[in-house]
C-alpha cells in the first residue's frame, strides 16, 4: 500500500486489482480480463516495483509504450521502451540501464533530465522479442515478470489478431521460471481460452472484472441529418477530446476537412499517412494540441488518454468486440463521457457487400455473424448496456441502466410508435410464406417486389403481397428487429436466418391488443448555426462535468496551470495530473502539503514537484471567491501553506533555496526569475518558512511601517484575514502580492495568529 500511494497516488485498489497483484507477487501466471479504464496496467506495474529484477511488458504500439513510460517516469518509476523510434545509441543506453551491472546511482550530465536509475519496467514490441539478438540480451538479465498487454491479439478468434503475438509462446520455453500475466479488455470466453493455450500459461489465475463502465453513456442515433447532429455533439463536449471513427481513409479526410470548415480543430488519421505525419498527429492529440481526431480503426488501440469525452462511430463497427474496445477509450479518468453511434441500413448493406467478397467461406460467415450482432445492438428495444454485458458473458440484473438512449429516454431521443398494424402484416406474411425464409424475402413480399425468388415460389399470388408498400425498407427492417427483441418472432441461428412466428406472436394475432414501441429519432441537430461547408461554427459552453459555477472556474485555472507545465516539459497534460485529479483538488481545495497529499493521483514525486504551484492557484481562488467547502482530510490542521507550530515539518529543498535567497535580500521578483518560478510560489515558500518557525528578516520585502499599520487596520475593518476585502478597502493601493507579504509579516509579528487550521486577528 505504501508503494501504491507513493508512486501512483492512490489510497486503495480498484475492484479486482488487489487479488491480481497478490497472485502476481506470488509468482503465479494470470489471465486478466478487465475493461478499459479499470486499472489493468497497475496489476503489473506495482508488482514490478516489488520484484528485484526487470519486468518486461509486451505492447503492440509505439505510442502506447511512450505514453505508459511518460506516466511511470512522472511518478518516479524507472521505466523505458525499446522500439524502432529510437536510435541505436538510445537503445544501447536503455539496454545498459536494464543491465544487472548498471550503476544505479550514476547521473548522465549530458541528459540530466533522464532518470538514470536501473530500469524496473521495459516495454517492447512483439516483433522485437522475435529477434534472436534481443532475446539473448533478455536472457542475460534478471527478468522477474512478463506482462503481455492487449493479449487478445494472439488469438485468431479475436477481433484484432496479430501473427507476431503467436511467437510469444516461445517465452515459456526460454524463460520457464518467469511468471507471465496476460491482460486484455475485450475477449469472449473462446478468446480467453485461446490466450491461455497460445501463451502456455500454467494453471493461471483467471480474473474477470465487470465489463460495465458506469461513467459511459451509450447513445445510438439513426443516420439522418447526421452531420448537423455531429456538430451539436461536438459543441456539447467542447471541454474534452473527441475521437470520430470512419470506415475509410477517404472518409476521415473528407470529414476532418468539413469540420475544419465549420470552425472545429480536427485532423484525419489513417494508416495511409506518412509515418512522421501519423506520429505527429497522434502526439498532438495525446498532448491536447488537437481536440478532435477523425480516424479509421487504425487509431487508438492502447491509447491511454484520460480526458476523451466523446467517441463517435459515424459508420457501423464491424464487431461488438471492436465497438466495445473503441468506446472504451472514452472517460478513462472515470468522468462522464458519451459514446455515440450513427446507424443506417445503408451502412449495413455496404459492409455486407465487402463481406461477400471474402473468399474463405468460414471467415465470411464469421464476419457476417459479427455484423449481425452489431446491428442487433442498434435495433434492440431494451437496455443497450445490458445487451453488451450479456454478450461478454456478464449477467446484468438491472433492466434499466440510466446510461443509454433506451433507458434514459432524453427529450428527442425516441418517440412512441403504434406498431400494431405493421406487426400484424409482418406476422401474417411470415406465416403465409411458410416460415422458411429470411427477413429480406419477407420484406420483398410485403413491398410487392416481384423478383425472381418471389416469383419462383409463387408468393406474388399471396394476399399479403404488397400490403406493406406504404412502409420503407428501413422501417420494415427496424420493425422486424424490434419484434425479434420483444419475442414475437424468432430467427434461426444457422446461415439462412429463417424467420418464424413464436407462440407469443400467434397469440397476439388472435387478440385485439395494441403494441406500442419506442422508435428512435434522429440525433438532435443545432439549427441555430449553419453547418454547411465553409460556415464557421461557434463552440457552446454546455457543461457536462460534475461541477459548475465557481468550481468550474477553479478547475479551468488548474487546467491552465497543468497545460503550461505540460508544455514546458513536452508531455501530455494528463501525465501531469488527470482531469479526475484536478476535480478532486476542486472538491478538497487543499492548501497544505498534508491535504494535497490526500488528493487522488498525487504520489510523493508529484507532491514534491507540483504541490506548491497548484496550491498557489487554489489559495488565490479561495481568497478571491471564498471557500465553498470545508474539506479537511488531514489528521493535522491545514490552512493555505500555513501549518500549526506544534506540527513541524522539514522544509523541502526548493523552499530552503528560497530561504537562502531571501537572506541575500533579493526581492520576490528577483528570486522568482532566478528560480524560474512565479511570484506567488515564492510568497508561499516564505509563508511556509514563517509558519514552520524559521527566523527570517523580511523588512526588505514588506511595506513601510506606516503602510503596514494601515494594512493591519484594513484587516481589522474587514473582520478577517482574506486579501480581497482588504484590497478593496484600500482602493487598489497595493497589489495582491504586497498584501500577501504584509499578512506574512503581521503573522511573524503576532498581529495575526494561526489557531489550529485558521488565521485570525490577534
Amino acid at each position: 500500500m505504501q508503494r501504491l500511494k507513493a508512486h501512483f497516488g492512490f489510497d486503495g485498489f480498484l475492484p479486482g486489482q488487489q487479488e491480481i497483484v497478490t497472485a502476481v507477487l506470488d509468482r503465479r501466471d494470470a489471465m486478466v480480463l478487465m475493461p478499459t479504464g479499470g486499472g489493468k496496467s497497475l496489476c503489473y506495474q506495482l508488482p514490478a516495483l516489488c520484484f528485484d529484477g526487470l519486468t518486461v511488458v509486451v505492447s503492440p504500439l509505439i505510442a502506447l509504450m511512450k505514453d505508459q513510460v511518460d506516466k511511470l517516469v512522472s511518478n518516479g518509476v524507472p521505466a523505458g521502451f525499446v522500439n524502432s523510434s529510437l536510435t541505436a545509441a538510445e537503445i544501447a543506453r536503455l539496454k545498459d540501464r536494464a543491465s544487472c551491472q548498471h550503476d544505479a546511482g550514476r547521473i548522465d550530465k549530458k541528459n540530466p533530465q533522464e532518470n538514470q536509475q536501473r530500469l524496473k519496467i521495459l516495454y517492447v514490441a512483439p516483433e522485437r522479442l522475435a529477434l534472436p539478438e534481443f532475446r539473448k540480451f533478455l536472457q542475460s538479465l534478471n527478468v522477474s515478470l512478463f506482462a503481455i498487454d492487449e493479449a487478445h491479439c494472439i488469438s485468431e478468434w479475436g477481433h484484432d489478431f496479430r501473427p507476431d503475438y503467436r511467437k510469444l509462446k516461445s517465452l515459456r520455453t526460454k524463460f520457464p521460471a518467469v511468471p507471465m500475466i496476460a491482460l486484455t479488455a475485450t475477449a469472449t470466453e473462446r478468446v480467453r481460452k485461446d490466450i491461455v493455450t497460445q501463451l502456455g500459461l500454467r494453471k493461471p489465475g483467471v480474473f474477470t472484472s465487470s465489463f460495465n463502465r458506469p461513467n459511459l453513456t451509450y447513445n445510438i442515433y439513426p443516420k439522418k441529418n447526421s452531420f448537423s447532429a455531429l456538430i451539436k455533439l461536438l459543441r456539447d463536449h467542447d471541454n474534452g477530446s473527441t475521437i470520430i471513427y470512419r470506415v475509410s481513409r477517404k472518409a476521415t479526410e473528407e470529414m476532418a476537412a468539413d469540420l475544419v470548415a465549420n470552425g472545429f480543430d480536427a485532423v484525419p488519421y489513417h494508416a495511409g499517412l506518412e509515418p512522421p505525419l501519423r506520429r505527429d498527429t497522434q502526439e498532438k492529440f495525446i498532448r491536447g494540441e488537437t481536440k478532435i481526431i477523425v480516424a479509421t480503426i487504425a487509431f487508438g488501440m492502447g491509447i491511454d488518454k484520460a480526458d476523451i469525452r466523446l467517441v463517435v462511430h459515424y459508420d457501423l463497427p464491424k464487431s461488438l468486440e471492436g465497438y466495445y474496445q473503441e468506446t472504451g477509450r472514452a472517460g478513462r479518468d472515470g468522468l462522464p463521457s458519451e459514446c455515440a453511434l450513427f446507424f443506417s441500413y445503408g451502412d449495413k448493406q455496404k459492409q455486407e457487400f465487402f463481406i461477400s467478397q471474402i473468399e474463405d467461406r468460414q471467415e465470411q460467415e464469421s464476419a457476417r455473424l459479427r455484423l449481425d450482432q452489431v446491428v442487433e445492438l442498434c435495433q434492440i428495444q431494451s437496455c443497450r448496456r445490458k445487451h453488451l454485458l450479456n454478450y461478454f458473458g456478464e449477467k446484468w440484473d438491472e433492466d434499466y441502466c440510466g446510461g443509454c438512449d433506451v433507458c434514459s429516454s432524453p427529450p428527442g431521443a425516441s418517440e412512441e410508435f403504434d406498431a400494431t398494424r405493421i406487426l400484424q402484416i409482418v406476422l401474417s406474411t411470415v406465416i403465409r410464406t411458410g416460415e422458411r425464409f429470411g427477413a429480406a424475402h419477407v420484406i420483398n413480399v410485403l413491398q410487392g417486389t416481384g423478383n425472381q425468388k418471389v416469383k419462383s415460389w409463387g408468393h406474388q399470388e399471396l394476399s399479403v403481397f404488397g400490403v406493406g408498400k406504404s412502409h420503407t425498407t428501413d422501417e420494415l427492417r427496424w420493425a422486424i428487429q424490434a419484434f425479434l427483441a420483444t419475442g414475437l418472432i424468432a430467427r434461426s441461428e444457422d446461415s439462412f436466418k429463417t424467420v418464424t412466428v413464436t407462440e407469443k406472436g400467434r397469440a397476439f394475432l388472435k387478440t385485439n391488443e395494441t403494441l406500442i414501441l419506442n422508435k428512435p429519432k434522429a440525433a438532435e441537430s443545432d439549427d441555430s448555426e449553419n453547418t454547411t461547408k465553409g460556415v464557421a461554427a461557434k463552440g457552446s459552453q454546455r457543461n457536462r462535468e460534475p461541477h459548475g459555477g465557481s468550481d468550474r472556474e477553479l478547475f479551468e485555472k488548474l487546467r491552465l496551470l497543468r497545460r503550461s507545465i505540460a508544455e514546458e516539459r513536452s508531455k501530455p497534460a494528463y501525465v501531469i495530473f488527470s482531469d479526475a485529479t484536478l476535480w478532486d483538488m476542486v472538491d478538497r481545495q487543499p492548501v497544505s502539503r498534508g491535504s494535497f497529499s490526500q488528493v487522488s493521483g498525487v504520489g510523493s514525486v508529484k507532491l514534491e514537484e507540483f504541490a506548491d504551484a497548484f496550491m498557489e492557484v487554489i489559495e488565490a481562488h479561495v481568497d478571491q471567491n471564498g471557500s465553498k467547502k470545508i474539506v479537511n482530510p488531514d489528521p493535522k490542521p491545514r490552512s493555505s501553506v500555513y501549518r500549526a507550530k506544534d506540527t513541524p515539518s522539514q522544509p523541502s529543498s526548493t523552499v530552503h533555496r528560497t530561504k537562502e535567497l531571501v537572506e541575500q535580500k533579493l526581492s520576490v521578483r528577483d528570486i522568482a526569475q532566478q528560480r524560474g518560478l512565479t511570484d506567488n510560489t515564492i510568497i508561499n515558500h516564505i509563508a511556509r518558512l514563517v509558519v514552520e518557525g524559521e527566523t527570517l528578516d523580511l523588512d526588505h520585502l514588506l511595506p513601510s511601517k506606516p503602510q503596514l499599520e494601515n494594512i493591519l487596520s484594513a484587516f481589522r475593518q474587514s473582520s478577517g484575514t482574506q486579501l480581497t476585502p482588504v484590497w478593496e478597502l484600500m482602493e487598489n493601493r497595493h497589489t495582491y502580492e504586497e498584501l500577501a507579504l504584509a499578512r506574512i509579516g503581521l503573522l511573524q509579528q503576532g498581529a495575526i495568529i494561526l489557531e489550529g487550521d485558521k488565521l485570525s486577528l490577534a
